[in-house]
């Protein structure tokens, strides 16, 4: 045996304890006294079902395992310790005089990290636990490190839940399948609704996941949500957000989206698909796809200068009707064979069990992924178009509302109102992506202090300019809505005309009067168009019997007074309102 060279004295223990299992008492001892001298408080076991119970006992810093023993062997005690230490490093050291290669191989296959030859070498040891101390060592600092990761990212998260996630529409109708393959999900679920009712709901996917891929969830949500709320166009938000993207993203990563927004009368859904799986629209019992919108346009954030409104498309929904959004996840989810999940076996899932088609994913992506580490987020979810997914809208107190108004009496001088009054004209192909009414109700809102009603400001001015719009400057006609897939022929034909549009022009002025108990706007909108026959119009709403033009009806329910002048391409409407209620 090696002479022991006596090195500088060190503190009993100050190095850790040191398990050393063997059942030979001369090795244990021999081993003892050298460990003792480089500084570790040492602990002695016979066999390997006495050095489990050491180990559990004392949570050494460094275990010495003999490999040929009675009652349990060192190849299934290291394996055992290395299952209760977990992912804190124990360093292992085979105590072998062992030559054959397999025997060796399998020591590092159990959880080994290195070997000392018998008879024991006192420089080759202290060598050896230096070379494990370091290992150790990084491994404690780096364990450091992602525990400190891991607390700001779930700082991140919990922030990220309270700015992107809790103002989402929370509603049995809209159901979820949400599984994050890390603490933080490169997809991104958002869902509001616009002044109209309308519901919008957006589905991102950013590139890969983790934190970096939710970096771009906060200006994004901030941008849709602001936007749709203001009443924007779907082209209009995904336009605002693409620009947001471009602009803050690093090159490389960018947000595959799918948006679908689902107007309020639950006669047809708008949707744009940019860069992910199809859109697919399911009838009312979930057993049958009806409708497919494939991707066509790029995700957001590659090019600033993308023109959503060319992808943007119309699909008529019956009421029922469920949408279904799904990232790239649920489809590329992968077995432990490295398999793919698949189109196929997700659409037969989806379509298994009636009204329970998320459940049957869910289950199917349980049997055939068992096992495997998801690679990438996992998002799905179901809209059913139905009544009960839109907010209340109680017609009959905006009609009591008005009544109140209407009973009070005229403008005059002595009510002392302040007025603001400005034009908006829109000309020739600037009608093609102009939507004025959100930039007219900001302006309203930020030039007054008073309480405006600024969802029913939104409904009535809406409902002038697309009949200007629609009706006047493109001359089309509502009964194109009413034919088979009427709203998707009736857009087609709307987003043609817009497209060859170069002239004509729809000018809105808009009066505001601020009064102390509320306000009165009157507002009056032109365009080029020919008109139409409103007397006669008129007569039919007079006999009840409106089998189209409900927009002109909403108007003449929610105003005070509406006006049609001389050939019917001018409209005056006066709208008031008391906030004393």
């Amino acid at each position: 045996m090696e002479a022991i060279t006596e090195p500088a004295r060190v503190a009993l223990g100050n190095r850790g304890k040191a398990l050393v299992v063997d059942d030979d008492i001369t090795n244990r001892l021999v081993l003892k006294s050298m460990l003792a001298k480089s500084g570790f408080e040492v602990i002695q076991a016979e066999d390997g079902e006495q050095a489990l119970l050491k180990y559990t006992a004392g949570r050494p810093d460094i275990v010495f395992m003999d490999v040929m023993m009675p009652v349990m062997d060192g190849f299934e005690a290291a394996r055992r310790i290395k299952s209760l230490a977990g992912n804190e490093f124990i360093p292992i050291i085979f105590l072998t005089a062992l030559t054959d290669e397999k025997s060796l191989a399998r020591c590092i296959e159990v959880g080994g990290d290195d070997f000392l030859s018998k008879p024991f070498s006192y420089t080759l040891l202290e060598a050896k636990i230096q070379s494990m101390e370091r290992i150790r060592d990084l491994n404690r600092e780096v364990a450091g490190l992602y525990r400190q990761i891991q607390h700001e990212e779930e700082i991140a998260e919990r922030i990220f839940n309270g700015a992107v996630t809790n103002d989402n529409v929370m509603l049995e109708q809209i159901k979820t399948l949400l599984r994050p393959a890390a603490i933080f999900s490169g997809d991104m679920l958002l869902t509001t609704y616009s002044p109209t009712r309308d519901l919008h709901v957006l589905l991102a996917d950013f590139t890969g996941h983790g934190l970096a891929a939710a970096l771009g969830a906060l200006p994004a949500s901030e941008v849709f949500r602001t936007m749709a709320g203001k009443g924007f166009l779907v082209e209009e938000i995904l336009r605002g957000i693409n620009r947001k993207l471009h602009h803050l993203l690093p090159t490389g990563l960018f947000m595959a989206a799918q948006y679908v927004c689902i107007n309020s009368d639950l006669e047809y859904i708008t949707v744009c698909n940019c860069g992910m799986p199809d859109i697919l629209l399911l009838d009312a019992d979930g057993r049958h796809i009806s409708t497919r919108i494939v991707s066509r346009g790029l995700p957001l954030g590659i090019d600033p200068d993308v023109d959503y409104g060319e992808i943007r498309e119309y699909r008529t929904i019956n009421r029922g009707d469920r949408v279904v959004l799904a990232s790239d996840g649920v489809i590329e989810a992968t077995n432990i064979n490295g398999e793919m999940f698949g189109e196929k076996r997700f659409e037969q899932a989806l379509c298994e069990k009636e009204h329970e088609t998320l459940k049957s994913v869910g289950e199917a992506l349980d049997v055939f992924c068992k096992g495997a580490t998801p690679s990438d987020d996992i998002s799905l979810v179901e809209v059913q178009c139905v009544p009960e997914i839109l907010p209340v809208w109680d017609m009959q107190v905006l009609l009591h509302e008005k009544a109140e108004a209407k009973d009070k009496p005229a403008l005059d001088e002595n009510e002392m109102a302040d007025s603001l009054e400005f034009n908006l004209l829109v000309e020739g192909r600037f009608l093609r992506n102009a939507d004025p009414v959100p930039l007219i109700i900001n302006h309203l809102v930020d030039s007054t202090d008073c309480e405006l009603p600024r969802q029913t400001l939104f409904v009535i001015l809406s409902e002038l300019f697309v009949n200007a719009l629609d009706h006047g400057v493109l001359e089309l006609d509502s009964a194109l809505k009413h034919r088979d897939e009427g709203f998707e022929h009736y857009f087609k034909q709307r987003d043609q005309r817009l497209a060859a549009l170069d002239s004509g022009q729809i000018r809105i002025s808009v009066r505001l009067y601020e009064m102390r108990e509320g306000g009165r706007i009157d507002i009056q909108v032109e365009d080029s168009g020919a008109g139409f026959d409103y007397l006669a119009w008129e007569a039919k709403v007079a006999e009840e019997s409106v089998p189209s033009g409900r927009g002109i009806y909403l108007l003449h329910q929610l105003c005070e007074s509406v006006t049609y002048y001389a050939p019917g391409n001018r409209v005056f409407a006066v709208y008031r309102w008391d906030n004393n209620g």
